[in-house]
């Protein structure tokens, strides 16, 4: 539960493209991807957006913390062609994380099944049995040490799974309240995420389509 929901206000809404079949936003970290249940977690990307375009549609989420491109449409063709390309995995994303030490290798991948730690929900967890298979590719971007930037490319795209598996090859990402440790935690002041790039085929014209977001960090 949010207890101190403090969105964000400026920039209000940050666009990086829109055309008349998309927008693609670039969403401040703190800020929700759609409206919570409760009235004061009403203000979120999905509910600045709808200001301007009513019948928007959401494509695809970010994490509240987690900061960077996020899509949406603005015809149902649009949103059933790009929810058809999320769901069977034929768009490509990168994100930049700054993790905890450094790994011992320059790139990797991570295969960790996930699923909902309903005690504790709406964190994740690990769990071979009855977990959904989950994987993430990485590669060490820049390290002194202490802590590491990395480029991580998720082939699968399940809730929170970058923030789990970084932690579960102990390299949490800092400032994650929920996987990362003390020391983690305290060496940001959110959570070092962002979605820096999303590559897709545009809904109307079927041609390649990719656009960036710059790192704050």
């Amino acid at each position: 539960m949010l207890l101190d929901y403090t969105p964000p206000i400026a920039p209000y809404l940050k666009i990086l493209y829109r055309d008349d079949h998309l927008v693609v936003f670039d969403k401040p970290s703190g800020l929700l991807s759609v409206r919570g249940k409760a009235r004061n977690h009403q203000d979120s990307l999905q509910f600045r957006a709808q200001l301007v375009w009513p019948e928007i549609g959401i494509v695809h989420r970010l994490d509240m913390s987690t900061s960077g491109i996020m899509l949406m449409a603005l015809t149902r063709t649009a949103l059933r062609e790009l929810n058809r390309q999320f769901q069977q995995r034929e768009t490509e994303k990168i994100y930049i994380a700054r993790v905890w030490g450094r790994p011992e290798t320059d790139s990797g991948e991570v295969n960790f099944p996930l699923i909902v730690d309903w005690p504790n929900r709406p964190k994740q967890k690990v769990c071979t049995e009855t977990g959904k298979a989950s994987s993430t590719r990485w590669r060490l971007l820049d390290s002194d040490g202490q802590a590491s930037l990395l480029a991580l490319y998720p082939i699968t795209g399940r809730s929170h799974q970058l923030r789990v598996h970084m932690a579960e090859i102990g390299h949490p990402i800092l400032g994650d309240k929920f996987y990362a440790h003390p020391q983690a935690l305290q060496m940001a002041d959110r959570l070092m995420l962002h979605a820096e790039s999303l590559s897709f085929r545009h809904p109307d014209t079927g041609e390649n389509f990719s656009i960036q977001s710059q790192c704050p960090f």
